[in-house]
C-alpha cells in the first residue's frame, strides 16, 4: 500500500521560484547553455559542440525537439491527481532500450524543434489547463532548453512543481546545476549489473552512474512529499521495470534503495514490461513477466524494509 509523507502545506511554493527571485535561475541558464559548446550535459560527456550543429549520442543539437504534450492520467497517482500531470516529452533519449516501448519518440526525430519561448508556453498552457505539475519525459540531454524554458515560465506565472522524469542515466554536475529548480525527481532504476545494461541499453556504467544519481536527488530533494489531497509537493520516487528472470536485478535494487537512499523512498514497482522494438532479438527477453514474478519482487521489497510501494497489475497475466 501507498503511504503519503507528511507534507501540510495547502499550497507549495515551487523551488525555481526563490532561485528567480534572487536572480539565480538566469545564472543557471547561461551557465547550461554555455556547456553545449563541449557538451557534457548527460553521462555520455561526448564533448562534442551542439551551438555549432554538432550530434552526439542523444543526435540533438542546440535546440530540444518535442514529440507531444498534455495532461496525463496515466502516471503515479501523487504526480496524476484528478486533472493529470503535464507531461512534455522530448525527443530522442540517451539510453538506447532495445525494447523501449516508446521507441518511435526516443530513437527517431519524431515531432519538431522548439525555441525556449515555445516550451514556456507549453508550461503555461498546461498550467492553466489544471495540470498538478510539469513532467518531462526523457529530459537528461535537453536540460539547458529545459531550464531556459522554465526561466521564461515562471517570469511569465508558472508556479507549479517541476518533475524530471529519466531514464537515470544523468550527469551529476548536471543535477547539481539543476538544484533549486527541480521538485520532484522520477529516475529510473533499471539495471544492478553492468553486462546486462550494456547488452539492454548499450550503457556500460550504468549501474553505478544511477546509483550516484540516485543518492544525489535524494541529497536535493529527500523522501516523497504530499499535500492535503495526496498530491506531490517535492521529493524522489523511483521507478523500477520488473524483467523477466529477476535481468533487472530487483533484489539488489530495492537492497540499495533501502540501505543507501531511506526505507520511506517511494518506489513504482512496474510489471507492464513487453517485448517491443528489438527485444526480439534477445531470448530472454521474448514473454512478458508472470504473476508469481511479480509477487516475488513484491516480497523482495517487503523484505528489504522499503515501507511505500506503488504496486500495479494492470498489464499482467499468467502462463
Amino acid at each position: 500500500m501507498i503511504k503519503y509523507g507528511q507534507s501540510m502545506t495547502e499550497k507549495y511554493r515551487p523551488a525555481y521560484l526563490e532561485l528567480l527571485a534572487n536572480g539565480e535561475l538566469q545564472e543557471r541558464v547561461t551557465q547550461a547553455h554555455a556547456r553545449l559548446s563541449d557538451c557534457d550535459i548527460c553521462a555520455h560527456t561526448c564533448h562534442i559542440d551542439r551551438r555549432a550543429g554538432e550530434l552526439g549520442t542523444c543526435k540533438t543539437g542546440e535546440r530540444a525537439r518535442i514529440s507531444s504534450y498534455g495532461p496525463h492520467m496515466g502516471e503515479e497517482d501523487p504526480l496524476r491527481g484528478t486533472r493529470g500531470s503535464g507531461t512534455i516529452f522530448m525527443t530522442r533519449c540517451n539510453l538506447r532500450c532495445q525494447y523501449c516501448q516508446n521507441h518511435d519518440i526516443s530513437q527517431t526525430d519524431s515531432g519538431h524543434e522548439v525555441e525556449p519561448e515555445d516550451l514556456a508556453n507549453i508550461m503555461l498552457e498546461l498550467q492553466k489547463r489544471g495540470c498538478h505539475n510539469i513532467n518531462f519525459v526523457s529530459p537528461s540531454h535537453v536540460v539547458p532548453q529545459i531550464v531556459a524554458g522554465v526561466l521564461i515560465a515562471a517570469q511569465a506565472g508558472l508556479s507549479i512543481p517541476l518533475v524530471y522524469n529519466t531514464g537515470g542515466y544523468d550527469s551529476l554536475s548536471t543535477l547539481m546545476l539543476l538544484d533549486g529548480i527541480v521538485d520532484i525527481y522520477m529516475p529510473d532504476m533499471k539495471y544492478a549489473d553492468t553486462t546486462l545494461a550494456e547488452r539492454y541499453s548499450g550503457i556500460k556504467n550504468y549501474p553505478q552512474v544511477n546509483q550516484a544519481v540516485v543518492k544525489e536527488m535524494h541529497r536535493q530533494v529527500g523522501d516523497l512529499q504530499l499535500d492535503l489531497h495526496g498530491i506531490a509537493t517535492r521529493g524522489l520516487l523511483i521507478r523500477h521495470l520488473i524483467l523477466p528472470d529477476n535481468l533487472a536485478g530487483t533484489d539488489q535494487i530495492v537492497k540499495f534503495l533501502a540501505d543507501e537512499i531511506s526505507k520511506e523512498t517511494y518506489l513504482n514497482l512496474m510489471d507492464q514490461y513487453r517485448p517491443a522494438y528489438r527485444a526480439h532479438h534477445y531470448p530472454e527477453l521474448t514473454r512478458r513477466i508472470t504473476s508469481v514474478e511479480f509477487d516475488t519482487a513484491v516480497k523482495m521489497v517487503q523484505e528489504a524494509g522499503l515501507n511505500r510501494l506503488d504496486k500495479r497489475r494492470a498489464f499482467m497475466f499468467s502462463f
